[in-house]
């Protein structure tokens, strides 16, 4: 547990260019922009932050901020923490980029991934293509093995260390010529 703070939080103006370029890149990423923006602050400052600091600094209305923050919470991108003497909660997020980094593919997996790979399993398994569809069920059910096969690796290179996950990045077009292709 920390000590009470009501300090205002300063921004530089490189603290400014980062978090204004996050929210704008999460719009085109499909999030919402002060939800981007709040949690660029919050790993920007690299501490927790109240609410009303959150709100004041950015600049944007307190209930903005307060569903914005339990949308970070359902992302599981930031926690919950409290302060000596204060009975606010203080919202902080991982500096841990690689953390940050599982979280956000082990939710987007889960939020838009897996159910797809379930409705396709479920559409091929219950219903009955006519003649004109086989080549339809044919592209579907390549679909389905071409998801279900990146699901399978997904969740195996998500469990290795960052070094060992940065080497296979690194490889990139190496492994192309390694193969023979």
């Amino acid at each position: 547990m920390q000590t009470l703070t009501d300090e205002k939080i300063q921004l530089s103006e490189l603290g400014n260019q980062f978090i204004l370029h996050w929210g704008e890149m999460g719009t085109r990423w499909g999030i919402n922009r002060t939800v981007s923006q709040i949690h660029a602050f919050l790993y920007f400052i690299g501490k927790p932050a109240n609410a009303e600091q959150i709100a004041d600094t950015l600049q944007v209305a307190r209930s903005n901020v307060s569903n914005s923050l339990k949308e970070l919470q359902n992302w599981n991108l930031i926690r919950v923490t409290h302060m000596m003497g204060d009975r606010r909660d203080y919202f902080e997020t991982s500096l841990d980029i690689w953390e940050l980094f599982r979280t956000v593919i082990t939710e987007r997996k889960a939020r838009e991934f897996d159910p797809t790979v379930k409705f396709l399993h479920q559409f091929l398994e219950n219903n009955t293509f006519n003649q004109n569809e086989l080549a339809a069920k044919k592209r579907v059910e390549e679909m389905l093995a071409l998801m279900q096969t990146l699901s399978i690796w997904g969740d195996e290179m998500i469990k290795l260390k960052p070094e060992t996950l940065t080497k296979i990045m690194k490889y990139g077009a190496k492994i192309k010529t390694l193969l023979g292709n």
